[in-house]
């Protein structure tokens, strides 16, 4: 196996791991023995474990980005791309342990930058440009400001993760991201839209559906 390909593994390895029990909880003992490898080996390819989250930070939004704009590419107008982000983001957030972004901004400052780059940059843009195209397409409400509510927007996602807010013992993660979510959508949308969106929905129930183009 190549070196990359071992690193590869690695990272996969400890991305689903985080993902499942939180960042804080793993340690590099359990990395090397869901690998069945030895943490020498791991120690070859990362200097410590905060390396391993930081690259993992990195190759997870990038995959979300990947996704994002393949979702994008076939979309048929601005609804229709949030509704299929809505059921990525269910998909995604099944998956989640809700800790993750409490143990990057408290453990991790390297992954913590990434994620508010990739918050602050790519996920601002991108709202304010779906904001822009529903208001033009007519689905969303010609007055809403999009810079003010992209704002809204990436704040309410971090929102979701906080166990302040929303205790783990109380609220399911995915639950609570997709009623923060449809809340959002409907203060956007006009009759038209509001029609538009619920049709959508109904069309898109599962995540096989996701990057079916419709006719």
């Amino acid at each position: 196996m190549e070196e990359s390909d071992i690193k590869d593994k690695i990272l996969k390895g400890a991305m689903e791991l985080f993902l499942k029990y939180g960042v804080r909880s793993v340690s590099m003992d359990d990395i090397a023995r869901h690998l069945s490898v030895s943490k020498k080996t791991i120690y070859q390819y990362f200097a410590d474990k905060d390396d391993v989250v930081t690259l993992v930070a990195q190759n997870h939004l990038e995959k979300g980005r990947s996704e994002f704009e393949s979702l994008r590419e076939i979309s048929k107008n601005a609804v229709d791309e949030l509704v299929r982000i809505s059921s990525c983001l269910k998909k995604d957030m099944q998956e989640m342990n809700p800790s993750l972004l409490f143990d990057l901004k408290k453990y991790h400052a390297k992954a913590w930058n990434v994620w508010l780059e990739h918050k602050y940059k790519y996920i601002h843009d991108s709202v304010v440009r779906n904001l822009l195209q529903g208001m033009e397409e007519g689905y969303y409400r010609k007055e809403i400001r999009p810079e003010v509510l992209a704002v809204v927007r990436i704040e309410l996602v971090q929102l979701g993760f906080d166990e302040g807010a929303f205790p783990r013992d109380q609220f399911n993660l995915a639950e609570v991201q997709l009623q923060i979510f449809d809340h959002f959508i409907y203060g956007l949308l006009t009759e038209k839209g509001r029609k538009l969106y619920e049709k959508s929905k109904q069309e898109i129930t599962n995540p096989e559906q996701l990057y079916q183009v419709k006719l």
